[in-house]
């Protein structure tokens, strides 16, 4: 049976027909937009229902997300959040903190209530808002409980006494490890994956785990999101990764689906150590592929460090402080591994946060053209810091794709702009207005848990260029309404190689449908963010969201 959902309007993001009042939908496809009369000959031939139910609605494509983390959040959700931000999730409100004090305030309230069987983790210190954390800062609080904080930036934590004994980890062990600081405490980068696998009995306890990405299913779904991709699948440990993934979200209740990117340097070991081998095993994990979740020719690779953690690799005159970035993939082994994908005709993502990382991707790109020419690639520029406008000239030159994260304007730009890096590049990090004018198909992603995974506060954030301090930055890079909703649906699409699918409402794509309250490009823009997502449509079936 057919059946017409009505709107008070519809905004199709398809040029030929932008606006519409009604859209027809049978198995999960979209028959026909337009009015009811213009539908009458579909409707005078076959059996159908009106339904009236967001009549003073309004319908968009089903948002999108390209990039986020769902194993990340699943290890994340179910820890202590203290950040400078405020989040609002289904379930409450996590307030601001955005003072050193308050911060050890609220660790020391914190800490009687373990979050991992014994072991007590927080997420979401930054140095500029909370002061530099140290082994010693932590036992100045508490010594002999293990506790862990997790950085913001997700790319490094620190842990007390009480935590590097009750995981075993002593200064015999470590060594001279790269990017680990034993006296400190502090695990970064690299360092990281061994704190990783200290932490993963607890981190990944089936129960947690399962509890994290319960909790990230009702984040997408609060959001209005209909389509997320996982950027880095084999992040903690893909087999339970992907099975609990398999197991959460492959069912009838659940409403998006999940586009699988795997995590290339992850998986080398897995793989037998070389990046053929790797290839090798990428290409096979098309047979995990169900109706929800669903590997394709994508692969994930690093040039530099976290955006939040100051780790960007920077183009002169690089940080304030002098201090220098980290590379995740040397130059060579970045230029190495994305030889081995892009002979093999994958379209790669590539992790890029500062000029220095971006300018890496972006030589790679031009050499690996002139010796393997390639249209349509899909290489994509993923999180895209701070840029030059001359790299986004070169970049739209080479056919590359950019997936911004715009919400570090939101909460960086202010600060980064006084202790980072200046005015003149804080204020135009996030740099998607000039992608625009160039041409480049841009899109923009949470990188959750690095944003809210709200699509209308990404749209919000990169339209407006609002601070946590009230002031606009580089209004010249904002982008209009209409450019910001095609960043979250029909360019997200785009940039997942699924735009013949989803990202815009028209006859022969998936009914992935959300509706919102307000209509996002006539409403004043300053209150895109505030937008009530009512409900979405997976493939037809109506999954309603209760805001309260």
């Amino acid at each position: 049976m057919i059946r017409v959902y009505t709107a008070k309007s519809v905004i199709t993001m398809n040029a030929s027909m932008p606006r519409a009042q009604a859209v027809a939908i049978r198995d999960g496809i979209i028959l026909e937009t337009g009015t009811l009369e213009s539908m009458q000959p579909w409707l005078s031939k076959f059996e159908y229902e009106i339904d009236d139910q967001f009549k003073e609605s309004i319908i968009v494509p089903g948002l999108i997300d390209p990039h986020l983390h769902p194993s990340m959040a699943a290890v994340l959700l179910p820890t202590h959040f203290i950040t400078a931000m405020e989040w609002k999730f289904p379930w409450g409100t996590t307030p601001a903190t955005t003072s050193a004090e308050k911060f050890d305030e609220r660790l020391a309230e914190a800490i009687s209530k373990p979050t991992h069987k014994d072991l007590f983790i927080t997420w979401g210190h930054h140095d500029l808002w909370h002061g530099a954390m140290s082994r010693e800062r932590i036992n100045s609080i508490e010594k002999k409980k293990p506790i862990v904080v997790w950085n913001r930036s997700f790319h490094e934590l620190c842990m007390n006494d009480g935590a590097l004994e009750y995981l075993g980890i002593n200064e015999s062990e470590v060594g001279n490890a790269s990017q680990i600081d034993f006296e400190k405490g502090r695990f970064f980068e690299l360092g990281l994956g061994y704190a990783i696998q200290k932490l993963n009995p607890f981190i990944l306890d089936p129960e947690i785990f399962k509890e994290g990405l319960l909790k990230l299913k009702d984040v997408v779904h609060f959001g209005g999101q209909t389509t997320i991709a996982d950027m880095a699948v084999g992040l903690f440990d893909f087999d339970n990764e992907l099975n609990m993934q398999k197991l959460l979200y492959e069912n009838e209740d659940t409403p998006f689906r999940v586009e699988l990117i795997a995590h290339a340097t992850a998986l080398i070991g897995r793989a037998g150590g070389t990046n053929e081998k790797t290839e090798q095993l990428i290409a096979s994990l098309e047979k995990h592929n169900s109706h929800r979740l669903n590997f394709r020719k994508r692969v994930k690779l690093f040039t530099d460090g976290a955006f939040f953690a100051q780790a960007a690799q920077l183009l002169e005159p690089g940080y304030i402080d002098g201090h220098q970035g980290e590379w995740l993939s040397t130059p060579q082994q970045f230029e190495d591994i994305a030889r081995t994908y892009w002979n093999k005709d994958y379209a790669i993502h590539v992790h890029v946060t500062g000029d220095l990382g971006l300018e890496l991707a972006i030589d790679t790109l031009e050499k690996l053209q002139s010796e393997k020419p390639r249209f349509n690639h899909g290489f994509t520029l993923e999180h895209f810091g701070f840029s030059t406008p001359e790299q986004i000239h070169r970049l739209a030159k080479l056919g590359a794709n950019v997936s911004a994260n715009a919400y570090y304007v939101h909460e960086l730009s202010d600060l980064y702009s006084n202790h980072t890096v200046g005015f003149e590049r804080a204020s135009s990090m996030a740099r998607v207005g000039s992608c625009f004018r160039e041409g480049v198909t841009t899109s923009l992603h949470s990188d959750f848990t690095m944003a809210p995974a709200q699509p209308l506060m990404s749209m919000w954030v990169a339209v407006n260029r609002i601070n946590e301090k009230g002031n606009t930055m580089c209004a010249e890079e904002c982008l209009t309404p209409q450019q910001g909703l095609e960043a979250i649906t029909i360019n997200a699409a785009r940039v997942l190689g699924m735009d013949h699918e989803i990202g815009s409402i028209r006859a022969g794509k998936k009914a992935d449908l959300t509706v919102l309250s307000e209509d996002p490009l006539k409403i004043d823009p300053i209150d895109i963010k505030d937008i009530e997502v009512q409900a979405t449509l997976f493939e037809g079936k109506v999954f309603n969201i209760d805001q309260k």
